[in-house]
C-alpha cells in the first residue's frame, strides 16, 4: 500500500478489466479505504466522487464482481482490478461502460466471440425460442448433444483429411458450437476450460 500514490484529493483511478476476455470494463475512483475494501474482500469497492462515499459494486444491482488481481502501474498513480463479473459493469445494461465508439472501428478478439456466442446459447436455453436449433438441441438433451459433438468432430477429421482449408474451418466452428452447447447443459463454464488451458501453460512454462 506504501506503494500507492493517491491524489490530493486521496483518490487513484481504477481501471476495471474482465480477467478473462481482458475488456476494459469501467474507468472509476478509489480511495485508501475503498482499495484495502477490495484487497479484504476480493469484491469492487471504490469511491464515489458525485456522492463523496464508498460503493461496492452490485450492492443494489446485483451486478457483482470478484476480484481476481489488482496491479499497479510503474509510477504507483492507477491501478487495474481485474475482476470476474456477475452481470454487465454499466448501469445502461451494456458488458461495459465503453460501448459508444466515436472514431474506427473496435477489433474483435476470439475471446469476445466464444463469450457472445457463450452468452446468446445461455439465453436460448432460458428462454427456448420456438424454432430456434439451440432451442431444439436443450430441448433433445445431452445424448443429442453429445450424439452432434462426436459427429462434428468426425466431420473435422474429414475435413483435416481431404486438405480443405475452407471445409476445415466450418467444420471447426460447428464443432465448436456445439461443444459450447454441451458445456451449458453440463453448467460448465467456458472460463472454467479457459483457466484449464492457462493453468497447463502455467505449469509447462514454469518446468523449463
Amino acid at each position: 500500500m506504501t506503494e500507492v500514490k493517491f491524489d490530493k484529493d486521496g483518490l487513484i483511478p481504477v481501471i476495471i478489466q474482465d480477467a478473462h476476455s481482458k475488456e476494459v470494463l469501467t474507468l472509476a475512483y478509489a480511495n485508501e479505504e475503498a482499495l484495502q475494501k477490495t484487497i479484504e474482500t476480493n469484491e469492487t469497492w471504490l469511491y464515489s466522487r458525485s456522492r463523496n462515499e464508498l460503493w461496492n459494486k452490485g450492492a443494489t444491482s446485483g451486478n457483482t464482481q470478484e476480484v481476481t488481481a489488482v496491479r499497479l502501474d510503474c509510477d504507483g498513480d492507477s491501478l487495474i482490478y481485474e475482476v470476474i463479473p456477475n452481470g454487465p459493469a454499466c448501469h445502461t445494461g451494456e458488458t461495459s461502460c465503453f460501448h459508444n465508439t466515436i472514431h474506427g472501428a473496435a477489433a474483435e478478439s476470439t475471446t469476445d466471440m466464444l463469450t457472445q456466442l457463450t452468452s446468446l446459447i445461455s439465453s436460448r436455453e432460458q428462454e427456448m425460442p420456438e424454432g430456434a436449433y439451440t432451442t431444439y438441441l436443450f430441448t433433445e438433451g445431452v445424448d443429442k448433444i453429445c450424439k452432434k459433438v462426436g459427429e462434428e468432430a468426425a466431420e473435422v477429421i474429414i475435413a483435416a483429411k481431404n486438405r480443405d482449408p475452407q471445409e476445415l474451418s466450418m467444420e471447426t466452428a460447428d464443432l465448436f458450437y456445439h461443444v459450447l452447447v454441451l458445456l451449458q447443459e453440463q453448467k460448465v463454464g467456458l472460463d472454467q476450460v479457459l483457466d484449464v488451458l492457462k493453468e497447463r501453460h502455467a505449469t509447462k512454462t514454469s518446468s523449463k
